[in-house]
């Protein structure tokens, strides 16, 4: 069964509900570093289920995704109400075999840009911070509005990671 939008951004929000949104955007990449701490390449590579992204995969998502929230909070602070174009996740998977193929690679590019964009994030007043754009599938959506949506994405994200390196050995020799 596949979410419509609206059930999508609903259950994100669920996730992070009555939470700092801009601290859980602030903290995510070190505690996925934390998770992985340990991990082989080879295990953050692996699929746990032929039709479940691995690791890897998810780390891809996350650094490819950041750099399209990045991009859309800039143009909604530059041109309020602007149309938000929605992007098929899958699709820009297929692309980002390069990051799939060095996980840690794709730790580093998804936390350089959040680093950027919470920097951002912060800087804004709270006029800019209710400046909406007109999402595709979902409707208008403010800064603040994007900002749990985020944050909600990190979570739904995070509890995959942890659940994913919890079955997997840690590497001969590493501390655990």
């Amino acid at each position: 069964m596949t979410e419509t939008p609206q059930q999508y951004s609903t259950r994100l929000s669920s996730y992070v509900s009555g939470e700092n949104h801009l601290n859980i955007l602030r903290q995510t990449p070190a505690q996925i570093a934390a998770l992985l701490r340990g991990k082989s390449e080879r295990s953050l590579i692996q699929r746990p289920h032929h039709d479940k992204w691995s690791v890897a995969e998810i780390l891809a998502h996350l650094a490819e995704g950041e750099i399209v929230f990045g991009y859309r909070l800039r143009m909604i602070v530059a041109t309020p109400g602007i149309p938000i174009q929605a992007f098929d996740q899958d699709l820009w998977q297929n692309n980002a075999g390069y990051l799939q193929k060095t996980p840690r690679e794709g730790l580093k590019m998804f936390s350089a840009l959040r680093s950027m964009n919470v920097l951002f994030l912060k800087s804004l007043s709270e006029d800019k911070l209710g400046r909406f754009g007109i999402h595709a599938e979902r409707g208008e959506e403010s800064i603040r509005r994007m900002m749990e949506l985020y944050a909600g994405h990190d979570v739904n994200h995070l509890r995959q990671i942890r659940s994913m390196v919890k079955r997997t050995r840690p590497r001969p020799g590493s501390k655990k």
